[in-house]
């Protein structure tokens, strides 16, 4: 059943709120970090692993997904409404087991899988509504997204006293009200079967140029993002002192204007260019951010804010780059060929950071993320002009 037009503004919101409840449950263990610390039930290096495993599973679940064409096979709100509240269970039963040992990293494995029927099925319900807008409406799902992947910085300070497992309590219950939610949207009148994977066709990724460079200028934004969101609330502590949770929310919850933003820009721009002007400047914070503690609090929290708008500003005109220069068929490939590759890489650079913290310290140890979206930007330049023109 598909929804008319005069129901567009009302469906997509159901469907932002949906993702932002449900999305809350991939941060949990981030958030959960500074208690563990504090209590001794967690290394450092241990804490990588509590946000690695999600990216793995959600990498895992992408995978068989597409293989299984799961989102085509099955009522994408159903699909959706099922892992939604696998992710909420897999995070509720946190709190049941040792909360650093491998059934931590198991559970968080799973919820991070289950993600694989949110966040890309929410891209395919919130396209099925446009006309025109792609690039504002996969904006305002990734925004969705990143206020969601904010949520559980606040929880701890909500649900205080009962420690580390605060977060993943909060996200769990969050989860499960995003999941039944989604009953109430309706896909709009464009829901069709998205091309199969077909593995075979990986590589044309490589083979073709504008695939090629769209694939590099999003690798480069990957190198950056989940390692930005991991362990900027540890940063963030480290420089304010006390609580900074909410402080970590605003600054993380700032890229969902960031999205909205440049997904304005993008569908009357041109998506290459303001996707490359985002890195430039995420990239820049990145380099300064470490070293601005040397001028107070006041500076490295603006800067942070800056940079938390950037970081993931660009995420959505990645995907909306690849939709447009896919041959038709290529186009579920191509999307899941992508999505892969860039999370699998958030694995290597979430775990790169603990150590450049032991050997640089905070001052320069996020100036390692810098190379990836300055890189990246380069690609993206070389892919503007391969781009056609966006309608006026």
């Amino acid at each position: 059943m598909t929804g008319g037009n005069g129901g567009k503004p009302r469906h997509l919101a159901v469907l932002c709120l949906a993702v932002v409840l449900c999305l809350s449950v991939w941060f949990a263990g981030t958030a959960a970090v500074p208690a563990l610390l504090a209590e001794g039930l967690v290394t450092p290096g241990r804490a990588a692993w509590l946000t690695t495993a999600v990216q793995l599973g959600f990498v895992a679940g992408t995978l068989v997904s597409a293989v299984l064409s799961l989102a085509d096979r099955r009522d994408p709100r159903r699909l959706f409404l099922a892992c939604g509240l696998l992710a909420a269970a897999a995070t509720l039963a946190q709190v049941l087991v040792p909360p650093s040992g491998g059934a931590a990293l198991a559970l968080r494995f799973v919820a991070g899988a289950a993600m694989a029927g949110v966040y890309p099925v929410g891209m395919k319900l919130a396209a099925s509504w446009a006309r025109g807008d792609l690039g504002l409406l996969i904006g305002l799902l990734v925004g969705a997204v990143t206020l969601g992947s904010a949520l559980p910085h606040l929880v701890p300070g909500l649900l205080g006293g009962i420690g580390w497992q605060a977060a993943y309590l909060g996200a769990g219950v969050l989860a499960v009200a995003g999941g039944l939610l989604i009953l109430a949207f309706r896909p709009g009148p464009l829901l069709g079967s998205r091309p199969p994977f077909r593995p075979a066709q990986a590589l044309e990724a490589w083979r073709n140029r504008g695939l090629r460079l769209a694939n590099l200028g999003y690798l480069g934004h990957m190198w950056e993002l989940y390692a930005m969101w991991a362990w900027v609330g540890l940063f963030l502590a480290g420089v304010l002192g006390g609580a900074a949770g909410p402080w970590v929310f605003v600054v993380v919850a700032s890229g969902s204007l960031g999205c909205v933003a440049a997904g304005l820009v993008a569908d009357r721009w041109n998506r290459a260019s303001a996707a490359a002007a985002c890195m430039v400047v995420s990239g820049g914070c990145a380099l300064l951010v470490g070293p601005a503690a040397a001028f107070g609090p006041a500076v490295v929290l603006g800067l942070a804010l800056v940079w938390g708008f950037a970081v993931v500003a660009d995420s959505a005109q990645f995907s909306a780059c690849v939709v447009t220069l896919s041959p038709p068929d290529y186009v579920g490939t191509m999307l899941t060929v992508q999505t892969s590759l860039g999370f699998l890489l958030t694995a290597l650079t979430i775990g790169i950071v603990p150590g450049a913290v032991a050997w640089l310290g905070w001052d320069w140890a996020f100036a390692l993320l810098a190379p990836g979206p300055l890189l990246g930007a380069v690609a993206m330049w070389r892919l503007r002009p391969l781009l056609p023109a966006p309608a006026r």
